[in-house]
């Protein structure tokens, strides 16, 4: 008798007639069967490398012989080892194959230099049909989905055990605690080896938790440590932002997070002695903490080694811990090796910014004397790295240099982390890719030079905007092509369309919006890279645009009665280096020709029916944008502005009498206002400032702040009727026709708190909490909670920027490339509209486009 491990793949050989050894499981039996003659044994040789003849399968019920055979990966006069890797390949392949739960080798025959094998299988059933009780229907589809319990599913062990501990911990974590989850399987008789399964479920009751209960805490409050506790609250009537849920994996979390804010306030030997949950009697839960605070420590010393670049004093100023100060781990981790945000002032950021890539930063407790730690700061310096290589990936339709261009890191430079976070920034504010830029550093310290690669997703650069609806007794339809990565160049290149000629970062935009009563078209260029050298931008446009009175008896179009307007504009912008490189200024001379015919244009208390009116306008605007990274949902920096938009005096030069004279009949009238603003005449003052603030990397507040002045020349003239500011209601502007700026309040109906003419003056503040759902490169989802005030004034005397109109709300975000930033808001507006006296209540709005 020969016998080996079946797990090192050797055999169990007895020279006996119908005799049989098996090592079930885990192990490989194999057992001989003498068919030639009865007590003949089969004798083979150890590590002989035989023939294989044959493979007969027994036990089989829905599977034929050849497809275990092809499962096996062996074929037939292969040679083959006894024992050898072959077997044990062809056993695992069986096994892994998922539809076998037991498998058996024999050794059938011998026949000189040829062996015949024998497999004996058992096939796991297959399951037929899955009924779940104990909760509502609508749930159960959902469970069958997520437990993947699909037609055909080969039921193992494995299964049931998974499936049963996944529906537990599903209504665990909902707050059922004491939920009970029994499967059962039973044959079904309608085909060869199925199954069908029933699910029992018992969520029972939801368990909230009562109280937290903290013991040995004298040096940190108990309302503290639950503050710390981000998952694990106490019930409390109104409590809807957060569950009083026990989810055992966040309440570990949160033990963390106890210790965390010990360590913080300087009880680094803070630690846990015991903790439990104990039940009450009205179906909750209390946890109860045990803890040993030990002392509160202090900084003594701080100590630097190795710093050669920089002296104790400038490094003191980016660590900015001092001694006496209450001893805080985490801090003193964060000032040395960062904090994770791309704005982390920390030692280990002040190297690297400055070529010292393969330098090391370490804090060392050296000391601990009584409440006293002394640390040593141990700096390893080494050489500064320089950029050997730099390259980009992902970019299929971009061209490279329109990369390249913003790419802060150059071949040659000393390495920079600064750099690199800063061109991850300039690469997502193109917005042509994801977000999620990732630089792949690849460093080389022999010769100390760095590669780096950007890895970019592309995602679409044009978005197309197609819709019709019914409004003012009309249909309005819209066609709108923006392509925002677009290539000029290859314009009359018949292979560059596909579909167009994209590429170079160009924006190109045509517009048609047209109805019974008006249509529109505009056309604009713009090239952020005029030259392609220098960050200097040109841009322009055309736009025309016409707007036909309806009879207010019949309702019929009077196309005789209309008001053209023709406008073109040109604007250079060129990116500044000081203050800093994030400043933009940019000029804009815009020209604007108002064309009216009959058709009745209010001028204050007067009525302008027919003639000419020109606006010639120069725009400055210095602007500072630090936000990032993505141009969608930033969650740093800053964006703000600075505006002027003025026309040229004309009425100071001229010695006309604006004083309208007395008696004048409606032609004269007429005459004589279309002379007053033949060339309107005005100056106006912008400010714009958003600040992001972030809490987590989805959890961003933005604050905002806005102010707008429209003021004239001459006292005589007085303000124009044209370039107002109309604030109220969601902030798109629909066919402006007189230069108005349309400013979002949201809570109020569009344009509703200023008046008819539109206001003069106006202010705008906003806090906005912003949580990203997805940013993923077909769809970026955010949710918002917002607070705004602000508020329309016809003139300076009226002017109080305290009195405002409030509203909060909440709404949602979901950018996709092909449609832009399409949103809903509900908001709730708390004080009247001018001349009403009930509060302005609940409003929609629906959002299209970046107003907010």
């Amino acid at each position: 008798m020969k016998l080996l491990s079946a797990t090192l793949v050797c055999f169990t050989l007895f020279f006996s007639y119908n005799t049989k050894a098996q090592v079930k499981k885990d192990s490989l039996a194999v057992v001989t069967k003498d068919t030639l003659q009865t007590n003949t044994p089969i004798t083979f040789e150890k590590g002989k490398e035989y023939i294989l003849g044959g493979i007969s399968v027994i036990g089989l019920q829905k599977f034929s012989e050849e497809t275990v055979r092809v499962f096996t990966g062996l074929r037939y006069g292969q040679p083959l080892k006894l024992p050898g890797d072959k077997l044990t390949s062809a056993i695992k392949k069986l096994y892994e194959s998922k539809q076998f739960s037991d498998v058996d080798v024999y050794l059938a025959k011998i026949d000189g230099n040829t062996i015949y094998l024998q497999l004996d299988v058992q096939e796991l059933p297959q399951l037929n049909q899955v009924k779940i009780t104990g909760v509502k229907k609508a749930k159960i589809k959902e469970l069958v989905k997520e437990t993947e319990l699909s037609l055909g599913k080969m039921v193992t062990d494995n299964l049931l055990v998974t499936t049963k501990n996944y529906i537990k911990k599903k209504y665990t974590d909902k707050g059922f605690l004491k939920t009970k989850v029994s499967l059962d399987t039973q044959k079904d008789t309608s085909d060869i080896n199925i199954v069908n399964m029933s699910i029992f479920i018992d969520k029972g009751k939801k368990i909230k938790i009562k109280d937290i209960n903290f013991e040995g805490n004298d040096a940190v409050s108990s309302s503290t440590l639950k503050k710390a506790m981000k998952n694990t609250k106490e019930k409390f009537f109104g409590r809807f932002w957060k569950g009083s849920k026990y989810i055992e994996e966040e309440y570990q979390e949160d033990l963390e997070s106890i210790l965390d804010k010990y360590s913080r306030l300087g009880y680094r030997d803070a630690r846990i002695l015991e903790e439990n949950i104990s039940w009450n009697n009205d179906n909750t839960i209390d946890v109860n903490i045990k803890l040993e605070e030990g002392r509160q420590y202090r900084f003594a010393e701080i100590l630097y080694v190795g710093n050669n670049e920089y002296t104790d004093e400038q490094l003191d100023r980016i660590l900015r811990i001092e001694k006496g100060d209450v001893y805080n781990g985490a801090v003193l981790k964060e000032r040395v090796n960062g904090d994770g945000t791309p704005t982390s002032q920390d030692l280990s950021t002040l190297y690297q910014d400055n070529g010292f890539l393969f330098s090391q930063v370490n804090a060392v407790e050296t000391r601990v004397k009584n409440d006293s730690i002394t640390v040593e700061i141990r700096i390893r310096e080494d050489e500064k790295a320089r950029i050997k290589r730099v390259t980009v990936s992902g970019n299929d339709k971009t061209n490279d240099h329109v990369l390249f261009r913003e790419i802060r890191v150059k071949p040659g430079d000393l390495f920079s982390r600064s750099a690199i976070i800063r061109s991850i920034r300039e690469i997502g504010q193109l917005g042509f890719f994801d977000q999620n830029v990732t630089p792949d550093v690849i460093p080389n310290y022999e010769n100390k030079t760095t590669d780096i690669n950007f890895n970019v997703v592309e995602k679409g650069g044009s978005q197309i905007e197609l819709q019709g609806g019914y409004g003012g007794g009309a249909f309005i339809g819209t066609l709108g092509l923006s392509f925002n990565n677009f290539s000029i160049k290859n314009i009359l290149n018949k292979e560059a369309y596909k579909p167009l000629p994209m590429g170079d970062g160009q924006s190109l935009s045509l517009r048609l919006q047209t109805s019974r009563t008006f249509s529109t078209y505009s056309f604009s260029f713009t090239e952020p890279w005029f030259g392609g050298r220098k960050p200097k931008s040109l841009s322009f446009s055309v736009y025309q645009s016409n707007q036909f009175q309806i009879d207010p008896q019949t309702f019929d179009v009077d196309r005789g009665r209309r008001l053209g307007i023709t406008g073109a504009s040109v604007g250079l912008g060129q990116r500044l280096n000081w203050p800093d490189d994030f400043f933009q200024l940019s000029q804009t001379v815009s020209y604007q020709s108002f064309q009216l015919k009959n058709y009745g244009f209010r001028v204050g208390e007067n009525v302008l029916n027919s003639g000419t009116l020109n606006n010639l306008s120069y725009n400055l605007n210095l602007s500072r944008n630090s936000a990032g990274p993505s141009l969608i949902f930033p969650t740093y920096g800053s964006e703000f502005s600075i505006g002027v938009k003025a026309t040229l005096p004309y009425s100071l030069f001229s010695d006309k009498n604006f004083d309208q004279p007395a008696g004048l009949n409606d032609a004269e009238q007429n005459d004589f206002l279309a002379d007053k603003f033949k060339w309107l005449e005005y100056y106006k003052l912008n400010f714009k400032g958003k600040w992001y603030t972030s809490f987590t990397d989805k959890l961003v507040l933005m604050s905002n702040a806005e102010f707008g002045y429209l003021g004239f020349y001459n006292s005589d003239l007085g303000q124009t009727p044209f370039e107002r500011f109309f604030v109220g209601g969601d902030g798109i502007a629909v066919f402006q026709l007189d230069g108005r700026e349309v400013v979002g309040l949201r809570g109020y109906e569009n344009n509703r708190l200023s008046s008819i003419a539109g206001g003069t003056i106006y202010n705008k503040f906003q806090l906005e909490l912003r949580y990203s759902i997805t940013d993923a490169p077909s769809a970026s989802i955010y949710t918002l909670g917002f607070l705004e005030a602000g508020n329309s004034y016809d003139n300076f005397q009226e002017f109080n920027p305290f009195n405002v109109k409030r509203s909060a709300g909440v709404g949602v975000r979901i950018f996709m490339p092909a449609f832009g930033l399409l949103g809903i808001d509900f908001a709730h507006g708390f004080d009247p509209l001018p001349g009403q006296i009930e509060k302005s209540g609940w409003q929609t709005h629906f959002i299209i486009g970046r107003q907010f």
